[in-house]
């Protein structure tokens, strides 16, 4: 009634509210929202003294009621120290390494050794020492791609090393690994000189290589030239 004769008051509408009126009016909303949400009992800065009266032990303010206290954990200055405390926990926390991921190991059953062919020959334009190998997978699953690399005589344990051999070693599940010997000279990965093949149809997979043999393409003559006792002179042994 008094506040009704006020600048822009509307008659009878009780007056403008005041700045501490909305703030007051604020408080007691925030207040009752915490009421309803907040557990003070998980609250670890919320503390009851000996007074009656409530603190809080991360601002260090006292309160006289729940409610007040709660309506001071919406505020702006509960909020900040919730942060900087958060920033040194994290800052003062021990850097612990992070655990290894374990990965299960694959225990496919083995069914034995697949079927092979190998076929030894030489190029006839540079003479190059050739070979072909072709190996069976009748049993591998169409998913599966089977997988070759060469292995140092010094990695391998069955045999004592030889450093004049390498080994080529071919894998596919649920096959056995096999390896065959096979001199221990650069092959040549040139165009046509390298390549393999995975028939999914027929499960037969095919790796044809070569030897980059540099001295054999100069003394090796062009085909039709003759020299056919220099061609023999040039054979080479393989063991697998």
């Amino acid at each position: 009634m008094f506040d009704q004769d006020r600048v822009n008051s509307k008659h009878g509408g009780g007056g403008l509210q005041s700045s501490e009126q909305a703030n007051l009016d604020r408080r007691e909303r925030l207040r009752k929202l915490a009421l309803e949400t907040v557990d003070l009992n998980k609250d670890p800065y919320f503390m009851k003294n000996h007074l009656g009266s409530y603190e809080c032990k991360l601002c260090l303010t006292l309160h006289n009621t729940e409610g007040n206290y709660l309506a001071h954990t919406q505020g702006k200055r509960h909020q900040q120290n919730l942060a900087r405390r958060a920033f040194k926990d994290a800052r003062d926390a021990p850097i612990l390494p992070t655990p290894a991921k374990y990965v299960e190991k694959r225990h496919a059953i083995k069914i034995g050794r697949p079927g092979y062919k190998v076929t030894k020959s030489r190029d006839a334009s540079s003479g190059q020492r050739a070979l072909l190998f072709e190996v069976d997978y009748p049993e591998a699953d169409a998913t599966v791609q089977p997988r070759h690399r060469f292995m140092s005589a010094y990695e391998q344990r069955v045999e004592p090393p030889d450093k004049n051999y390498q080994y080529l070693l071919f894998a596919c599940e649920p096959y056995e690994t096999i390896g065959f010997k096979v001199p221990n000279d650069a092959v040549d990965k040139g165009e046509d000189r390298f390549f393999t093949n995975w028939d999914v149809v027929g499960k037969k997979f095919t790796l044809s290589l070569q030897f980059a043999d540099e001295d054999l393409r100069k003394t090796t003559p062009a085909p039709g030239s003759g020299g056919g006792k220099h061609r023999a002179d040039l054979r080479y042994d393989m063991k697998y």
